[in-house]
């Protein structure tokens, strides 16, 4: 594995360059499946949520279609059915809501994530557009801070000309999670549908590697946020907590990432997960927590704008979504 400490320069590596745009879409392509559809229409962002020194502020970037099989793939279609058929919700089909959150305080802005831009599917890719409504220039943010670097949260970094979108921020990766993406062997261990994604986050950090710092858990990454620990999902995925006096806010990322079947079913492989086992244990932790303490939580794939708590619901929990 390379050591990068810090941010790195030089040239793509030969693996990236030798991936055309088309071949990273096609990897990508059995989670596009359905997404041409579309599932319906949300408003690109909702209104503040205020802050003794601040305010948060949730952007959509529209959605994914990911097919049930593999978000489940341990699951009989009996057990599908039985969790989802009661919520009135597909038992082939999720159609995640992609939820991108802003923070301002002081004279410094951040956003945790950044979508995935126009390369990765059809019906995502409408962050820029909701901060242009809102009157937010891309070069307003000061700082971009990333919960892990799948394609539907760091995609979005570069623009058509492989250019950063966010000029003037600095990009706060987790060590662990860069570590992961950008080691020797990576690529070639990856399943063969998820080559794209090694190449696509490699190819992305080399690009803002100039602009990039290195964080850990228990970290304090900009002004009241500290970084946690909730890999599983991938190595170095980092949930943040934002405080805020005696309240809290948790900006999840994945680690939480459906209202029913995480909350419900919480010990449930995820297909989704890079250790399904681990992804399984941060979650049922991840949410004895927040049921005990009821920290706000701000879920990327929760039901736009993802913003709710967590209660407990017998031996299970439940999402409990804030208008």
């Amino acid at each position: 594995m390379r050591s990068v400490p810090k941010a790195r320069q030089g040239s793509r590596s030969s693996n990236a360059s030798s991936l055309s745009r088309r071949t990273l879409l096609t990897g990508a392509g059995a989670l596009a499946a359905g997404a041409m559809a579309g599932f319906g229409i949300r408003p690109l962002w909702a209104n503040p949520i205020s802050l003794s020194d601040g305010e948060v502020q949730v952007f959509s970037d529209g959605n994914l279609g990911l097919p049930m099989n593999f978000i489940l793939p341990e699951q009989t279609e009996a057990e599908i059915a039985a969790l989802m058929e009661p919520h009135g919700l597909s038992t082939t089909m999720l159609t995640p809501d992609c939820n991108v959150t802003l923070l301002r305080r002081g004279d410094r802005i951040a956003l945790f994530d950044v979508g995935s831009g126009s390369n990765f599917q059809p019906t995502a890719g409408e962050l820029l557009s909701g901060l242009e409504e809102a009157g937010v220039d891309p070069s307003d943010i000061t700082d971009v801070i990333f919960t892990h670097a799948h394609p539907d949260h760091l995609w979005g970094v570069l623009d058509e000309f492989d250019d950063p979108v966010f000029s003037e921020a600095r990009y706060l990766v987790p060590q662990a999670e860069w570590d992961y993406w950008m080691a020797d062997d990576t690529l070639a261990n990856m399943p063969e549908e998820r080559k794209s994604f090694v190449v696509g986050a490699q190819s992305r950090f080399e690009a803002i590697s100039d602009q990039v710092e290195m964080i850990n858990p228990g970290q304090e990454v900009f002004p009241g946020v500290e970084a946690l620990d909730t890999s599983g999902h991938t190595p170095g995925h980092t949930s943040y907590m934002i405080h805020d006096g005696s309240e809290s806010l948790l900006v999840l990322g994945d680690a939480i990432s459906n209202a029913v079947i995480s909350f419900e079913r919480p010990e449930w492989h995820s297909g989704s997960d890079q250790d399904r086992e681990k992804g399984a244990q941060t979650r049922k932790s991840l949410l004895d927590r927040l049921a005990n303490d009821q920290s706000r939580i701000i879920g990327y794939h929760l039901p736009n704008p993802g913003i709710g708590r967590a209660e407990r619901d017998g031996t299970a929990y439940r999402f409990v979504a804030e208008s």
